[in-house]
C-alpha cells in the first residue's frame, strides 16, 4: 500500500483506486482499509475513485503512542487530504471511523466536503440527562469502561446472523481481514478518549449533506441516535437498514451500497 508521513511523523497507510469523484472510506476501530471491500466493489463499479484510509494504529500504519486521540485522528485525515492534493470529497466513516469525520470537521470545516455518511456511531458515546442515545449501559459511573476494551453488551443482532456475510467478505478478500488488538496499549488510549467525546455540536452545524446509517439492530447503541444526531441540521437524513447490527456495512452490503450511492448520486459530482 502507498503511504505517506504525517506532520508529527507517523506512516499512515491507504488505497487509492479508480476514477471520478472522490469517496474516502475511514474504518472503524481496529479494523483495516480491506473491510471495506464490498462496498469499494460497488462505488469503483459506479465510477467513483475510492481511497481507503488505514488511520495510525489501524491496518498497515504506525502504531506510535503519541497522537491516540480523536483530534488527532481527524487531523490525520486533513493531512491526506492535502497529501493526495484532494479538493472535492464524500467522507464515509464506519463506527468510530464516523466520529473521525467530526473531529476533521471541527478542524478544518466543511469546504470540500460533498458530503458525509457516519455509519452507526452515536456521536456521544456517554448516556446522561437528555442523552440516552449512547453505548449500552455507559455512564458517568463507570468513565474508564473502554480501559477494558470493549465490553459485549448482550445487545442486538446475535452473532450467528452474521455468519453469511463475514463469509462473503472473506471470500472476496481471499482470507479474513486483519484487526489489530483491542487490548494493545496504544489502541486502548484511543478507545478511551473516543468514548468520552461528544461530537453534537459539530453535526449540528455540519454545513454539507449528511446522512447517518444505523443498523436496527445495532449491538452497542440504540439506532435512534441517527435522528437525534441531525435533529437540529436541515442538511441531515437517515436511513435504518433492517436485520442488521452495528457491521452495517459487512451484515448487509447490498442495502447500505444502495443506500450510499442513492446519496452520493444526489449529493455528489456525477460519474461518466
Amino acid at each position: 500500500m502507498p503511504s505517506f508521513r504525517t506532520g508529527d511523523g507517523v506512516r499512515l497507510a491507504y488505497e487509492d483506486a479508480g476514477d471520478g469523484p472522490v469517496v474516502v472510506l475511514i474504518n472503524g476501530f481496529c479494523a483495516p482499509a480491506t473491510a471495506w471491500i464490498l462496498t469499494s466493489d460497488a462505488l469503483l463499479a459506479a465510477g467513483y475513485r475510492v481511497i481507503g484510509f488505514d488511520r495510525r494504529s489501524h491496518g498497515e500504519s504506525e502504531t506510535p503512542m503519541w497522537g491516540q486521540r480523536m483530534a488527532r485522528h481527524g487531523r490525520d485525515l486533513g493531512e491526506l487530504l492535502d497529501h493526495l492534493g484532494v479538493e472535492r470529497t464524500a467522507l464515509v466513516g464506519a463506527s468510530m471511523g464516523g466520529n473521525v469525520i467530526w473531529a476533521y470537521i471541527d478542524q478544518y470545516g466543511t469546504g470540500r466536503l460533498t458530503g458525509v455518511v457516519v455509519v452507526d456511531q452515536t456521536p456521544k458515546m456517554l448516556n446522561s440527562p437528555g442523552w440516552p442515545h449512547g453505548f449500552y449501559g455507559f455512564d458517568e459511573s463507570d468513565a474508564r469502561r473502554f480501559a477494558r476494551g470493549v465490553p459485549d453488551t448482550g445487545r442486538g443482532r446475535p452473532a450467528g446472523r452474521s455468519t453469511a456475510a463475514i463469509a462473503r467478505l472473506v471470500d472476496r478478500l481471499g482470507a479474513p481481514p486483519t484487526y489489530r488488538d483491542r487490548t494493545a496499549p496504544a489502541t486502548v488510549e484511543l478507545l478511551v478518549d473516543h468514548s468520552l467525546q461528544d461530537w453534537r455540536d459539530v453535526a449540528a452545524r455540519a454545513a454539507c449533506p449528511v446522512l447517518m446509517v444505523a443498523g436496527r439492530d445495532s449491538q452497542l447503541w440504540p439506532c435512534e441516535h441517527a435522528a437525534a444526531t441531525v435533529a437540529g441540521n436541515p442538511h441531515g437524513r437517515i436511513v435504518i437498514i433492517e436485520d442488521c447490527g452495528h457491521a452495517v456495512n459487512i451484515d448487509q452490503p447490498d442495502r447500505f451500497n444502495e443506500a450510499l450511492l442513492a446519496f452520493l448520486e444526489e449529493t455528489g459530482a456525477p460519474t461518466g
